[in-house]
Formats: C-alpha cells, structure tokens, sequence
C-alpha cells in the first residue's frame, strides 16, 4: 500500500484545498489515538493559514485524550529537538518549509525526535482512513498549554557549538520561522550576525521561502559590499541552510555538503556518512579519501536520519542544505548548521575549506505529472528504459536511477509535488546535456501514453 496522504516530508499541499482543517483534525485524533493518549507537542511556521491548522489539530488531539503544549511559531528543527528534550510522546511542525506561501502542512515526530517512518504515517492513514478513532469520554479529554520554550534548543546549541568566528556573518531568514529564535542564538555564541528579511510574515514579502541561486544573489551583494565572512540563508522553517562565500560566490551545494562530510570523516577518524541517491558522486570522492563510506538511501530527510540510525552515521544530509547531526538530534537544522559549518572553518574561508573538492556538472528538470498517474509513468519508464538508454545499471531504491560510464541519470516521482523529477550528473557539461534530452524524452513518452 503506498501512502496517499505523505510525501517525502510529511503531508503538504495548498492550504484549504489539499491541506484543510477536516484533515488536520484528523491527523491530530488519528495521532492521538496511536498513543493512547500522551503529551504532544504543537508548533507552526509563519503561514497565515497555521493558526487554522493548528487549532483543528489541536481539537483532534484533545477529542482522543491526547495532552498538548502549544509552542508557537518556531523553527521545525527545534520542535523535533524539543520532542525528545522534553520526553514528550510526539510532537507536529505546522509547515510546508520552502514552499510557496499558499502552500502549508504537517510534519511528525516520535518521541526520539526522529521524523515519522514510512511505517509509522502508514499506520496514521489507515486510521484516517477508516475512520477509527479512539474518542475519549466528556470527562477524560485531554487539555492544551501554551509554553515558551525556545530558550531550551538555543541554550543547547550554544552549549553544543563554539564557532571561533571573528568576523561577521550575514543572514537571510527569509521572514520565516528562524527569526524566532536566530538573533538570539547567534548573540549566545558570541557570533556577530547581520539579520535581513528577519520578521516573521506569512506573506514572505521577501519572496518564496526557498534559497537559490536566484534568491541567494542579494545576500551574495551583501556580504560582498560589506566585506562580511560568510553569509547563511535559511527556508521557511529552518531545517535548510545554503551558505555564500566570502566573495559572494553561491557554491554548489553537493560540493559543501561534500566538503563538510570530508571534514567530519577526518575528524572521526572515520565513519559512514548517508545521503541520497541524487547526490554528486563529489561526495563518494570527498569521503573515501578521507578514509570514510557513504551510503545512499531514498530522497528525504526521514530516509536519510532512518538510515543513519541503521549504520551508526557520523553525519548525513541532502544537498539542498538539509543536514543532519546527530549527536544533537536527527532532523535536518538549518541553524545548527550554519553553526557547525562556523566551527568546521577554523579560521579558514569558505573557499578555503572548500579547496580539493571536485565538481560536476548537475542539471535537473521536473515534468508535471498529475499524482494519481505518477505510478503508471514510473511504470512505463522503468519497462521501456532498455530500448532508450542501453548499456545503463539500474537501481530501484527511490525511482530509476541509471548509472552509465560517462555519468548517471535518476528519474522519481516527486513526494512534494505532481511531478516526475529528473536529475543528471557527468564529469563532462555537454554530456550532461545529453543524458537530460534523453531522459526527458523518455519521461514525455510515458506521459504521453497515458495521456
């Protein structure tokens, strides 16, 4: 049975449309109902349509005898931290992180902190589904607090982290849930940041809460005009930084996410670190010369921290700035992050610490792809496949992914979207050019035939 209702990172959609607050009453009974009551904590990003969301949930919740904590509006990541740092049984993030801001959803988190396994929102959906919730009686409902607890996550991670930063740093918050908690966090651990785009507003004024190389371009302005170290930027809710240098360069991300795992492999002596399977091949390079394995999972953050749990990782992330460290907890943080990245530099730049990395070109393209279709043209692709692309291994693990001499192609499903999604990486850009043609072709064959 595949999950109608999750995608890669929990249940998204447009607000009031594929996201309303008959769902998210049902979510909130349907979680409560597998605890058996419990404590659940509540937190949301700046989206207008959040304090709908979260007062539906909250009512599910409570009608099945669950307790709430309401927390706010917080970044995702310190709501997982704050799940296992208050031994809470669950805790939900209300948010649709990066997307637009009609966009909104619901994300979940056991009592590790850990974002809900495949298995576990599997369960929550065949509940809603039959409708089998445990309703409690008028006199034993559960009963909702707000708290401010905020101060916890940014005591811990100055505690944690000691960036030996000397020079200034630049942030774009985008307007999101960071601004929360990001000024404070930085002043903690004796860091001198310049905040942009730092109030919460739900209408993103600043532009879609996802940093590009597009929206990155005025922050890469700012740290150049002001002479500042580094600039950080982060989503909607937290969990993705993306880093510009010291120049205002915006460097590719599977070659930070690779620089950074070299760095922890040789400080660990060792280790494995996990990623996806569209990640650059830099990262193989970068880590096995530093002595370390990498293993490749499914996209998505709560593959990649399942997985890490499995091997004993050292470090895991996705190369949209989606990192995890899990010796502090196991969803990906954007400012824990930054911080680490801070701490990692030891006095170097960016582009210093960046030096040896290998990178190749990656080009990507999305078809749209109506979701009640998207298994059939999965289907169709991985059975004509042989006629288009010969000579190609293929592995399953997350879509079709061919690995060929000169390079690789990977073709899924999105679990965020209607869309088929495509990535290609070569050593060689034309060659790159050339495996995306062809597999677009093969992917507009498929929709066709179902057309």
């Amino acid at each position: 049975m595949n999950s109608k209702l999750f995608g890669t990172s929990g249940i998204r959609g447009v607000a009031n449309v594929d996201v309303t607050s008959t769902l998210s009453l049902w979510v909130g009974a349907a979680l409560a109902s597998t605890l058996g009551g419990g404590e659940i904590l509540v937190g949301r990003d700046v989206r207008l349509t959040g304090e709908m969301l979260e007062s539906a949930l909250i009512s599910g919740i409570l009608s099945c005898g669950g307790d709430v904590k309401r927390l706010g509006i917080l970044p995702t990541p310190s709501i997982a931290f704050l799940t296992k740092e208050l031994e809470a049984d669950s805790g939900v993030s209300l948010t649709a992180s990066h997307n637009p801001p009609q966009y909104n959803g619901i994300k979940l988190f056991n009592s590790t902190g850990m974002a809900y396994t495949a298995e576990q929102q599997m369960r929550l959906e065949e509940i809603i589904d039959r409708r089998e919730f445990k309703l409690s009686g008028w006199d034993a409902i559960g009963s909702a607090v707000s708290a401010d607890e905020k101060w916890r996550y940014i005591k811990a991670l100055a505690d944690e982290v000691k960036p030996d930063q000397r020079g200034r740093i630049i942030c774009d918050l985008f307007n999101g849930s960071t601004c929360t908690v990001a000024p404070r966090l930085f002043e903690e651990v004796g860091v001198e940041a310049i905040i942009i785009n730092g109030q919460p507003d739900g209408h993103f004024p600043s532009g879609t809460p996802e940093p590009t190389p597009m929206s990155l371009r005025r922050l890469g302005v700012m740290v150049k005009v002001m002479e500042a170290e580094i600039g950080f930027a982060f989503d909607g809710d937290g969990d993705r930084m993306m880093a510009v240098d010291e120049e205002g360069r915006i460097p590719s991300q599977d070659a930070l996410l690779a620089a950074y795992s070299r760095y922890m492999v040789e400080k660990r002596g060792g280790g494995v670190v996990v990623t996806h399977i569209g990640a650059s091949m830099c990262i193989d390079e970068a880590v096995s010369e530093a002595g370390g394995a990498v293993a490749r999972t499914r996209v998505g953050d709560v593959s990649i921290a399942e997985e890490m749990v499995r091997r004993g990782a050292i470090f895991g992330g996705e190369p949209v700035g989606a990192w995890i460290h899990p010796d502090i907890h196991l969803c990906p943080d954007g400012l824990l992050s930054a911080l680490k990245l801070l701490e990692a530099l030891e006095g170097r730049t960016l582009s210093e610490f960046m030096e040896g990395i290998n990178e190749y070109p990656i080009l990507s393209a999305k078809l749209d792809c109506r979701e009640d279709k998207k298994e059939e043209v999965m289907r169709r692709i991985s059975h004509s496949y042989p006629e288009a692309i010969r000579e190609a291994a293929a592995t399953t693990i997350d879509g079709l992914r061919l690995d060929l001499e000169d390079g690789w192609i990977l073709i899924r499903a999105s679990g965020t979207e209607p869309a088929i999604r495509i990535t290609v990486e070569a050593r060689e850009f034309e060659v790159a050019k050339g495996l995306l043609k062809g597999a677009q072709e093969l992917v507009l064959k498929a929709l066709k035939g179902i057309s």
